[in-house]
């Protein structure tokens, strides 16, 4: 457990604090309404979103291989209503068998997984066919400018803001991991520099033909 990680996670709620009261939040919990059965979070942090999780989630996940991070989301449980199980795990090595989630939530870590492509694949293989993965995610951004400012920042943002990437392209990433996007707004982070405002708030559903391709390798 480094130092940066430590302070990182002393940090998190009062840097992003701007961001949710400017419009993030209100995502969150539009998002989350959607979230039912038995839900997982990947990269749950220190526990936003628990507050938007309604009372058709019948079991909740929490997955968190940062130990500073787990430390604070297992404070935020204190105040949680509903029995929550927290994992210490990467998004790319679930230790869970296939088909056993309805939901799978992702907010604002998909850009921070050490490989993304392994991350949604882990993702689409515990969930049931026809699952949903409810996602918020900061993205690389369509205006050709902006995109190469964000490429030219990437570097100096990882360190900063603790393994962030602000430019990857999540919905493509999302589609070949075998997930239909059937809802997607697009909007902006609010309170943070322009380079990494761009934002995708959306439903997937896991298709078919993925799970057939999963059984058959």
């Amino acid at each position: 457990m480094g130092i940066r990680s430590r302070i990182f996670a002393a940090c998190y709620d009062r840097m992003s604090a701007g961001a949710e009261q400017a419009g993030l939040g209100a995502h969150r919990e539009a998002l989350l309404a959607d979230a039912r059965g038995r839900v997982l979070e990947i990269g749950a942090g220190t526990g936003t979103n628990l507050q938007y999780y309604g009372d058709a989630v019948e079991s909740l996940t929490l997955v968190e291989p940062e130990a500073p991070m787990a430390k604070k989301l297992e404070q935020r449980l204190d105040h949680e209503g509903r029995p929550v199980e927290v994992v210490p795990a990467p998004a790319e090595k679930l230790p869970f068998e296939d088909d056993q989630f309805d939901v799978a939530v992702a907010t604002l870590v998909l850009c921070t997984v050490d490989d993304q492509t392994k991350a949604l694949a882990e993702v689409r293989r515990v969930l049931k066919p026809g699952g949903k993965l409810l996602f918020i995610e900061h993205i690389r951004s369509d205006d050709p400018k902006v995109a190469r400012l964000q490429d030219r920042m990437n570097g100096l943002n990882r360190i900063v803001a603790y393994h962030c990437n602000c430019n990857r392209s999540t919905l493509d990433a999302i589609r070949e991991a075998g997930f239909s996007i059937t809802e997607l707004e697009r909007d902006e982070l609010k309170k943070v520099p322009k380079f990494v405002r761009p934002l995708a708030v959306g439903t997937a559903t896991a298709e078919a033909s993925a799970n057939g391709a999963r059984a058959a390798s």
